[in-house]
């Protein structure tokens, strides 16, 4: 027996005049009044000649066109179902995906609650001495040494190399043979990444690299007389936590919940910046916040330190030891400080940089000779910074407690210069 054709939603076509299902068709009439009795179908037209077997061939009929009728809907409910399921679990995974981002980034900007200086740097001598390396009375010495330094808010001293500008300045002196000219901080100490704020410290230290200049520099002594000592990283962070209680960068305050002490946060240019201006040093951050020059590199940011530290256009001296402090270099990840820069004999300019992530005994070997080698670890050509963006923070002056208020009121929304 042949079925009608289906339509394209899987249901029987009805032809004109067929009764919909769900409906008794009524009994048919006979196919023909001479002869047998014909009974023809009206839903199919197989004509039977006995009625009861073509009114349950009729029966047949409208059960399947209900089940089909039914199945059709229930796959529009299910389509539905598997749609907002679908939604659902999008929305879940998208807050999960949103959570463990945000997770991330407490981790990776210190603000996961994990402890700061002081947790970072017990965890890890405590795994020394789970692992044999370190004696539990060096542990015990160390640990006493540490506290004595946090007590009293000031770095102990261990990652700090001195009197290598001053060793540069002779270097120049003598061996010149690619340089025209050179320029130099004077008097900054390099500071090192310790144990207790490894991968986020970087930051705390350039801060260290740029007061070991100003206490030198009679310019600014003064007005960092309380700092007669480097403070340690907890000090600092007390201190840019006082700055923002001033006033300075409500927004940067509120970003880090205004607390820093007891965390591993990463700090940039606009917290040092509020923590020199409060007191009282006229900085400026600068942005360079695309590459000026061919394959991504920003020749306007080496011009600009060139002008920065050649403000003495009198001077013809090859090498000189300028009053300029040095400057904090920051991009996405980490942190720098130029101290000085080379005008080479090719018109090049070659900047003169203290990585916080270099180590001390690294830098230590330039008191065993410097050469080309060794001033690897100091220089940075055009080529060797190409991140997108980058910001400086460099100090020209003082200022007075006016200037000082007209500055803390500016930095309520705090904007840089762009270059270009």
């Amino acid at each position: 027996m042949e079925l009608p054709p289906r339509d394209r939603q899987g249901r029987q076509r009805l032809l004109p005049g067929t009764p919909s299902a769900g409906a008794r068709a009524p009994p048919p009439s006979p196919a023909c009044e001479n002869g047998p009795k014909l009974y023809e179908c009206p839903m199919c037209r197989l004509v039977c000649d006995n009625y009861p077997v073509l009114q349950e061939h009729v029966e047949l009929h409208l059960e399947e066109c209900n089940f089909l009728e039914g199945r059709h809907l229930s796959d529009l409910e299910l389509a539905q179902h598997l749609q907002d399921e679908e939604d659902r679990q999008r929305r879940e995974e998208a807050a999960r995906q949103e959570r463990e981002d945000f997770q991330k980034l407490q981790r990776q900007y210190g603000l996961d609650g994990s402890g700061g200086y002081k947790q970072q740097s017990l965890k890890y001598m405590e795994k020394e001495v789970a692992f044999g390396k370190m004696q539990p009375f060096e542990y015990h010495r160390r640990k006493a040494d540490m506290m004595e330094s946090l007590a009293f808010g000031i770095d102990d001293g261990k990652t700090r190399t001195s009197g290598i500008t001053e060793a540069l300045c002779h270097y120049y002196q003598h061996e010149c043979k690619d340089i025209k000219r050179v320029w130099l901080s004077t008097g900054v100490d390099h500071f090192h990444c310790s144990s207790g704020d490894k991968g986020w410290g970087c930051g705390y230290r350039n801060f260290q690299m740029l007061l070991s200049s100003l206490l030198r520099n009679s310019l600014y002594k003064d007005h960092v007389k309380e700092n007669t000592s480097i403070p340690c990283i907890p000090k600092i962070q007390l201190s840019i936590e006082d700055a923002w209680k001033e006033g300075f960068d409500p927004q940067g305050a509120s970003h880090f919940n205004g607390r820093l002490q007891g965390t591993k946060a990463w700090i940039g240019a606009c917290e040092i910046y509020s923590l020199l201006t409060s007191l009282r040093l006229k900085c400026q951050i600068i942005d360079f916040h695309q590459p000026t020059g061919p394959a991504g590199t920003h020749p306007h940011l080496f011009e600009w330190v060139l002008n920065y530290y050649s403000f003495d256009k009198e001077s013809n001296a090859n090498v000189v030891c300028t009053s300029r402090p040095p400057i904090y270099l920051q991009h996405q990840g980490h942190s720098r400080t130029i101290v000085g820069i080379e005008e080479r004999k090719n018109k090049s300019l070659c900047l003169l940089v203290f990585d916080p992530g270099c180590s001390s005994q690294e830098m230590q070997k330039i008191f065993k000779g410097i050469d080309g080698n060794s001033l690897r670890l100091l220089r940075r050509f055009l080529g060797n910074l190409k991140h997108k963006q980058y910001q400086i923070v460099a100090i020209d002056g003082v200022l007075s407690e006016d200037e000082k208020v007209a500055r803390r009121h500016a930095s309520q929304l705090f904007t840089a210069q762009r270059i270009p």
